[in-house]
């Protein structure tokens, strides 16, 4: 996977609201609900692929290119979790805090509507559905986000809704 940045690939903002500071300094209170953002691009490397699937998930629809043309999808696509992969490496370096991430307690809904191919090239897309502090642990938040990785025909290649827990600013007495 290469994930050199392409030429006007930064931050888009889809929304009235924009993150006020950059991904060094954001806590949970920077996290809007119904802020939507776009990142990306990563250029989906084929050799790269295929080793993932040959390490991870070796089945002949990730690496065997005859046996995958004679398949449902008409060729190679990449494992669904090379796709989460891609999707954790943009998720990672624009979207989620690098002060304030504390952990994530798991996704919801992952789904891989669209394969992903050698050659695409990608971007993420998230939507903030929900923040709300904490009820245990006025230290944090919970942040509940849609992400989507989109190809560059604008096909869903994966979604699901990231939870994560991200420190607060402000706390409540």
């Amino acid at each position: 996977m290469s994930t050199r940045a392409e030429p006007g690939s930064g931050t888009r903002t889809l929304t009235a609201v924009d993150f006020s500071v950059g991904i060094d300094e954001r806590w949970f209170e920077d996290y809007a609900p119904g802020s939507v953002y776009e990142y990306g691009y990563v250029n989906v490397v084929r050799e790269e692929m295929l080793a993932f699937a040959s390490q991870f998930d070796p089945q002949p629809i990730h690496l065997d290119a005859a046996f995958a043309e004679l398949g449902p999808f008409g060729g190679l696509i990449a494992s669904g979790w090379y796709t989460a992969c891609v999707f954790m490496r943009l998720f990672a370096d624009h979207y989620l805090s690098r002060v304030a991430s504390l952990a994530s307690p798991g996704v919801d809904e992952l789904r891989w509507p669209a394969p992903l191919r050698a050659g695409d090239q990608v971007r993420l897309r998230t939507t903030i559905l929900a923040a709300r502090p904490s009820r245990s642990k006025p230290d944090r938040g919970v942040v509940r986000t849609r992400g989507e990785l989109i190809n560059q025909d604008g096909r869903i290649v994966l979604n699901l809704v990231a939870v994560n827990l991200l420190r607060r600013r402000i706390t409540d007495p």
